[in-house]
């Protein structure tokens, strides 16, 4: 049997968007499960931001060996944007990074992200969608910041849920 390597492509490639979805509405079964187990009187918004800084915090520690501080602050600052956008790529995203107007500020790009869909999907409110991914992305400075001793924040500018068209968020040194 001859190996046909578009056909082998073609299902590692619908494979991986199977894998990227499910991510996403696994993490909204959690949701689910989370708010049925805590009782009528839970916070949807509060158990979701509080679910996204852990995942923020992990994400942020498993940042840390692949930041290289030894090529300068400029450089260890895109490889944090560039982790930030590997990051939603794995998740299903089209993301990218410009330059922000002083060396020391990026801006992160998401052109499409499924998870305003996931949240569709399970009746979350795009407000809450935001929220959540904000959370994460802060979070995930929170141990980097320490690690490296700097001061970086990121703040969203635009958002998908909110309409906008792209989620634009600006990550700079304070």
């Amino acid at each position: 049997m001859a190996f046909d390597a578009e056909k082998e492509i073609s299902k590692l490639w619908r494979n991986l968007h199977n894998a990227q979805s499910e991510i996403g509405r696994t993490w909204y079964r959690w949701r689910q499960a989370a708010l049925d187990i805590a009782g009528p009187n839970a916070k949807p918004l509060d158990v979701s931001l509080k679910a996204a800084e852990i995942t923020g915090k992990g994400i942020g520690k498993g940042f840390l060996p692949r930041l290289n501080w030894l090529k300068g602050e400029e450089a260890w600052l895109m490889n944090l944007a560039n982790n930030y956008a590997g990051q939603w790529i794995n998740y299903g995203a089209i993301v990218k990074l410009e330059k922000g107007g002083n060396p020391f500020e990026v801006f992160i790009k998401w052109e499409r992200c499924p998870w305003p869909t996931f949240a569709k999907e399970y009746g979350v409110k795009m407000e809450e969608d935001v929220l959540f991914c904000d959370r994460i992305l802060q979070s995930i400075l929170e141990d980097v910041n320490v690690f490296f001793n700097v001061n970086y924040k990121i703040e969203t500018l635009k958002a998908i849920p909110r309409g906008e068209g792209i989620c634009l968020r600006k990550l700079y040194k304070v």
